[in-house]
């Protein structure tokens, strides 16, 4: 018999173990002004809506998953695995005496790491959604964070349970990550949640999401990114639309916080690092490991990142240059981005208008409909 009792609230040990506190200086709002002003938003509110789709019912979570098999089938989602062959060949390299097994399990693990902060990042960016909700000064931008606050929950939700139910125990939280949602949680600032999460950490997201959708041939994870990312573009889309018209009433200086948050984060985001305790669940530690990997990175004379930098960047400048942040001050942004070699994205596609390109959700429901 099941019991329906619910289970004790958990001691403070526990909460002390499992719960971070931030405080949040920003200002709340409630606003009197219901007016449906700004079209655009109207328009990405409705798609937001319409495009919701169910974790439960349109994923089949009884699709079987073999770790060992995710990694065989799928070689080329894991650059750490790549890294690390090249890496037993360095003389002295404590991984020279891995065989198939070793690196099939390292596979496993990496995939298991980088899943887990897609996890926590989609915790954070659902943290952030509300946050937007209750301090964004225009009703349809209040509306639409609503519905991307559910879409997070749902994010969270779905990546938590593939892990646990189909890969096992997840890894914490990378502190790059981190520090970087810790930051837009805390700022006084209500445009620095949209420009860090919309703009930064959603461009990201969709890199990272769509490097994996190409990698893997497992359906269960196929059809999650393809859904996922189809909310993710309209997240980046509700950033853009809504920033590009606060932005035109900042002064220079207020314009130039915002230049250099973006460089700096730019920068963070470029020197993420490896998940260490991949290594140690392996029986080793990054520190023993690092000399062989950077000595095979050296010979390789390639980056492993290249093809994930460039997805991030193709959508982060061009949307940076639809808020007029590129060129705003004289173009300070334009020529720190230009030393680093950014500026060939400057006229890629902007998601503000390419969301709809994104939209699996609707491509799968019409190919239904059309098939009954």
């Amino acid at each position: 018999m099941t019991s329906t009792q619910a289970p004790p609230l958990p001691g403070k040990e526990e909460v002390d173990s499992t719960i971070k506190h931030i405080t949040d200086n920003a200002q709340r709002a409630f606003l009197w002004n219901y007016d449906r002003s700004r079209d655009q938003l109207v328009t990405l509110y409705n798609k937001g809506m319409s495009s919701q789709w169910n974790s439960v019912t349109d994923l089949d979570w009884d699709t079987p998953v073999d770790p060992e098999e995710l990694i065989r089938t799928s070689p080329q989602t894991n650059l750490t695995v790549e890294l690390a062959r090249a890496a037993a060949q360095v003389p002295g390299s404590p991984l020279a005496k891995w065989g198939e097994k070793e690196f099939l399990q390292l596979g496993i693990e990496a995939t298991k790491a980088m899943l887990s902060q897609f996890m926590h990042g989609e915790q954070g960016a659902m943290v952030v959604a509300a946050k937007i909700v209750e301090t964004v000064p225009w009703i349809d931008a209040r509306y639409y964070a609503a519905t991307q606050t559910m879409d997070e929950a749902r994010h969270t939700e779905v990546f938590a349970k593939y892990l646990h139910t189909k890969l096992g125990e997840a890894y914490p939280m990378s502190p790059f990550l981190e520090a970087q949602i810790d930051a837009l949680i805390s700022d006084s600032r209500w445009d620095i949640a949209y420009l860090g999460m919309q703009i930064v950490i959603e461009s990201l997201a969709l890199a990272a999401f769509g490097s994996m959708l190409r990698a893997t041939e497992e359906p269960l994870l196929k059809k999650l990114l393809r859904y996922v990312m189809s909310d993710e573009a309209r997240h980046v889309a509700f950033g853009v639309l809504s920033l590009a018209e606060y932005y035109h009433g900042l002064s220079d200086a207020e314009l130039k916080e915002r230049q250099d948050f973006l460089a700096d984060n730019t920068l963070r985001s470029r020197a993420r690092s490896t998940t260490p305790e991949i290594w140690e669940r392996m029986g080793t530690t990054m520190e023993e490991v690092l000399p062989s990997l950077m000595e095979a990175v050296q010979k390789r004379q390639t980056n492993q990142f290249a093809g994930f930098q460039a997805g991030f960047f193709a959508k982060l400048v061009p949307n940076v240059r639809k808020l007029g942040l590129l060129d705003a001050n004289n173009g300070y942004l334009r020529q720190r981005w230009g030393e680093a070699g950014l500026l060939e994205f400057e006229f890629a596609d902007d998601t503000g208008s390419d969301y709809e390109n994104y939209d699996e959700v609707a491509k799968d429901r019409a190919a239904r409909a059309a098939s009954n």
